[in-house]
């Protein structure tokens, strides 16, 4: 007999964790002898790791109110599309992996129409952190069977909500394991010692190459006048996007590099990382790299949510939320400026007793993310509420 599991995810990170996710899944799976089928919403390293793209989601994220409205039309439409397909492949069980509003639109519609199916919630969304409110937690908590946290904190939050919780700890324990280190990565990329490598990460969502790349590149144009030995690397989250970064590198004029597909070299390497708030910070805080985390939305969304909803985010980056406290430098909304952005990043590179505790702040904070093994034991977990 076939067993089918249902993924669903959105983002270019979402695609991340649901492969190291489908992977543990394959590989639980031949241990046990079981014939497993995984079918999903995502991307391209879902799809390498052998789930069935049943419509592609890495490329339609956003994070606000009015930066939504342009996906509204392509969610609703890929989720056509896995609903008929699942109609006649049923699951067994549902996987929703973050992307909180669609996911939780889709997984009340699949729990409707398939009575008693099985749903798990792996890395929930932050509405722990940000939500003025419990309704959309409630929300979450009333859809799920089962909550697989990564961080304690969200385990506790929920608990207490009522989920029925298992803390896993974080998927890019597993991802890191075998990283390069600091010499080997730079090494690779053909780094003199005396070169500083500056890592820059604006955007995985559209909306970031507006709202994000100006007051980067433009951070890094100062910073490589004052520091003649440095040299930028870009890593390129979707092939989509290189044509509008290459534009604003040469219209910045900065000595940078856009590369596909060796990331964690480039962050293994970087003496600092400019960078938007997402699952990278953590990265970056695995692999012992001091960063600045710059994050804006549209000037409206910000409005409504201050002033409307009621909005007040003690953090927004993941390494501040593990133990809700500052470890990285966080600039929101109006304080993303170039010279903000200068002098945060001439601190961490200059400042030797900050960029100490920065690592200290790591190493700490590392402890909190729990051990090797979390897509096994997410993975276990999934099997475990299956009727094999």
């Amino acid at each position: 007999m076939t067993y089918r599991v249902f993924i669903s995810t959105g983002e270019v990170s979402g695609d991340l964790q649901g492969a190291l996710l489908v992977e543990a899944l394959y590989q639980q799976a031949r241990e046990r002898s079981i014939d497993l089928e995984i079918l999903a919403l995502g991307g391209n390293r879902m799809e390498n790791a052998g789930a069935e793209i049943l419509a592609k989601t890495d490329g339609i994220g956003s994070v606000g109110l009015l930066e939504s409205l342009p996906f509204v039309l392509p969610t609703l439409s890929v989720q056509r599309r896995a609903l008929a397909a699942l109609k006649t492949n049923p699951p067994d069980i549902v996987v929703l992996i973050d992307y909180m509003g669609p996911n939780l639109s889709l997984g009340n519609t699949l729990k409707h129409r398939f009575p008693g199916l099985p749903v798990v919630y792996y890395i929930a969304p932050q509405t722990w952190v940000w939500s003025p409110s419990d309704r959309d937690a409630l929300r979450l908590v009333e859809l799920s069977d089962r909550l697989l946290a990564i961080f304690p904190e969200e385990a506790r939050y929920f608990e207490e909500k009522g989920a029925s919780v298992t803390w896993v700890g974080h998927p890019l324990v597993d991802r890191l394991a075998d990283a390069p280190s600091r010499d080997t990565a730079r090494m690779a990329l053909n780094l003199e010692r005396d070169t500083c490598s500056i890592a820059l990460l604006p955007a995985s969502r559209y909306q970031e190459l507006k709202s994000l790349v100006p007051p980067i590149f433009q951070a890094a144009r100062q910073l490589q006048d004052r520091l003649p030995n440095v040299r930028f690397w870009i890593p390129l989250s979707l092939e989509i996007y290189r044509e509008a970064l290459a534009h604003a590198v040469d219209e910045y004029g900065l000595r940078a590099e856009i590369v596909r597909d060796r990331t964690l070299e480039i962050l293994a390497a970087a003496d600092l990382a400019i960078t938007k708030s997402g699952t990278v910070n953590l990265e970056l805080a695995i692999l012992d790299v001091p960063q600045v985390v710059v994050y804006a939305v549209h000037p409206v969304t910000a409005w409504i949510a201050r002033k409307l909803l009621g909005f007040n985010i003690p953090f927004m980056s993941p390494p501040n939320l593990v133990q809700m406290k500052s470890i990285v430098p966080e600039l929101l909304q109006e304080a993303v400026t170039p010279d903000n952005i200068v002098r945060e990043s001439l601190d961490l590179l200059l400042d030797l007793d900050r960029r100490r505790k920065t690592l200290d702040d790591y190493r700490e904070m590392r402890t909190c993310l729990g051990t090797l093994g979390v897509c096994d034991r997410a993975a276990r977990e999934i099997l475990g509420m299956m009727k094999l």
